[in-house]
């Protein structure tokens, strides 16, 4: 089993959906986890208390993420209270759920869609190396849309692209410091944000287009997360990991 007793972990946008999941699951293999949030200040306390009832340390921390001052704010504490960090997560972000074409897209929802995606996890990225030691993992949730884009929705496919590219940079970088840096890559997630298309027969029309049959769990994200934060994932860096069922598969 996965051993990450005493690693110092933060997840942002770690209170529900895929980051709630990953938390749960990095405190079981015993690691500390700090949390993130924007909105859901008492979802993120009552983790912190399952987290600690569990026998490791947890914070929570309100962060607008693509603010560098709320940001770097939120790391100075995981700092001053821990010392460091040896995992990090890059979490949070938005998917804005209504289908709007290129020439359509406002201002303010590229700019919304990117300071969320692309400034939010370049911000929080640049605070955990400046604080992980050698050795440690980085893990940045991106996208099946950043790879072959997404219809109607080129604001998010160009935003996660981005952090493809950002990861495989960073990734050499690091790399002679012994710390790696990865992307996990869902497709369809049971998720507070999926909810507008699962409405009526959205949910089963499109676990019939994903060639498993079926949409994902947070936790199924959770695990290959977790994986890839764990000392048997040592000579994995650059990589995206595709979570999607084989959706990426398909034209």
């Amino acid at each position: 089993m996965i051993d990450l007793t005493g690693k110092r972990a933060v997840v942002t946008g770690g209170a529900r959906g895929i980051g709630g999941a990953t938390s749960r699951l990095l405190g079981s293999r015993g690691a500390h986890v700090a949390i993130s949030y924007r909105t859901r200040a008492a979802e993120a306390e009552a983790l912190v208390a399952e987290l600690r009832n569990a026998g490791v340390r947890a914070l929570a921390h309100r962060a607008e993420m693509g603010d560098r001052a709320s940001v770097d704010a939120f790391f100075e504490r995981v700092h001053r209270e821990w010392g460091g960090i040896d995992i990090f997560v890059g979490n949070a972000g938005v998917w804005p759920a209504d289908e709007v074409a290129a020439p359509a897209i406002t201002d303010e929802r590229w700019h919304c869609t990117m300071d969320a995606n692309v400034h939010g996890m370049f911000y929080s990225t640049r605070a955990a190396l400046r604080q992980m030691d050698a050795g440690g993992r980085i893990v940045l949730i991106s996208s099946t849309a950043g790879q072959r884009g997404e219809s109607m929705h080129a604001d998010y496919a160009a935003s996660k692209g981005a952090v493809i590219a950002f990861v495989k940079s960073v990734a050499v970088e690091v790399a002679p410091r012994q710390i790696t840096c990865n992307s996990v890559a869902p497709g369809w997630v049971d998720t507070e944000m999926c909810e507008q298309p699962f409405a009526g027969d959205g949910r089963s029309r499109i676990a019939a287009g994903i060639p498993v049959g079926r949409v994902a769990t947070p936790e199924d994200v959770a695990a290959p997360v977790v994986f890839l934060c764990s000392p048997e994932a040592r000579h994995i860096t650059g990589e995206i990991l595709n979570v999607n069922g084989g959706s990426v598969l398909c034209g």
